[in-house]
């Protein structure tokens, strides 16, 4: 069934935003004396959430007493200024121009809060390119259940089939698969080192983001 849309994961997929992550808690760690932490585990912990890189990087367990005040710092420095730093992963630009020249649409599905992810798009002025965007208060259950790729297809009038879902955790593809819709895992993403993306059963897999466009366009004009 030909594809009419592709729908994206945000963080780790879509943009890059470890970088806005990466400098607030890097200064949250020199403010507490700490010395710079290596930028890679910091990546690897974001699809992890709020919790866990204040958890990283303050080398502080979730039940400390002070803990819920750094979390709490942290999400209002990000909530500043979310999008200092961001972009879109190399080879993204081109393949969202590629998407829209053929007149697939394009939207995201993630798992962020849309205060903080609808912001972000606006930075980037994307915003007004995108077919949708479905955050978890839009639904019951967030991914891994297929509840926002669901709801997805119906605000864009096709059935699961005829849309792909491009992600970088485990949650995604297994959102995509319930919902089955076809799905794809991306290799550059912020999951664990541990974490191997092939072994997630995706329909389709991409190692790098520079080599996205290639098989998606492959996709849809076979």
């Amino acid at each position: 069934m030909a594809l009419k849309a592709v729908l994206f994961d945000l963080d780790g997929t879509l943009l890059d935003s470890a970088r806005d992550f990466i400098a607030i808690l890097q200064a949250m760690r020199a403010e507490a004396g700490l010395p710079a932490l290596d930028e890679s585990l910091i990546r690897q912990t974001v699809s992890a959430g709020a919790a866990a890189m204040v958890s990283l990087a303050l080398d502080m367990p979730a039940d400390h007493p002070d803990f819920a005040g750094h979390k709490q710092d942290f999400l209002q420095r990000y909530r500043d200024n979310p999008c200092l730093h961001s972009r879109l992963f190399d080879g993204l630009p081109q393949l969202l121009q590629q998407l829209e020249a053929r007149g697939i649409a394009w939207g995201v599905a993630t798992n962020k809060p849309e205060h903080f992810a609808r912001p972000v798009l606006e930075q980037l002025q994307l915003d007004q390119r995108a077919a949708l965007l479905v955050c978890p208060e839009q639904v019951e259950r967030a991914k891994p259940a297929p509840d926002m790729l669901l709801l997805a297809c119906r605000q864009l009038d096709i059935t699961p089939q005829q849309a792909m879902y491009l992600g970088d955790d485990q949650r995604d593809i297994d959102a995509a698969r319930a919902a089955g819709m076809p799905s794809l895992a991306v290799g550059y993403g912020y999951h664990a080192a541990s974490d191997d993306p092939r072994r997630w059963a995706a329909d389709h897999f991409v190692e790098q983001s520079t080599g996205l466009a290639a098989t998606v366009l492959a996709l849809i004009d076979p």
